[in-house]
């Protein structure tokens, strides 16, 4: 499963410390990212684990980030697997 949350930058510590002390999400892959190249002020959150996870992740994260859904999400997810690609053939030079 996949959520992406958007925090403000005020509120982007406190976020990354409470899901990163929860035991459970803290199994997950959470990743912040820079707002920025799509004209917001904030982080965006990528988080990829389980459903129990996600639900986890989504409950500590109610009161300082909001999911991202729609037309939104899909913008996110698409830079963020662009920005994969790009890193995954940097490293495909290393092992050749």
């Amino acid at each position: 499963m996949e959520v992406i949350l958007f925090v403000e930058r005020a509120s982007a510590d406190k976020l990354k410390e409470i899901l990163l002390k929860d035991d459970l999400v803290s199994r997950a892959n959470v990743l912040f990212k820079d707002a920025k190249p799509l004209e917001k002020e904030g982080y965006y959150v990528r988080i990829l684990g389980s459903e129990e996870q996600c639900r986890k992740a989504l409950e500590l994260a109610k009161d300082l980030a909001e999911e991202v859904s729609g037309e939104e999400r899909e913008r996110v997810l698409k830079l963020l697997r662009s920005e994969d690609e790009e890193m995954l053939s940097g490293f495909s030079g290393v092992f050749q």
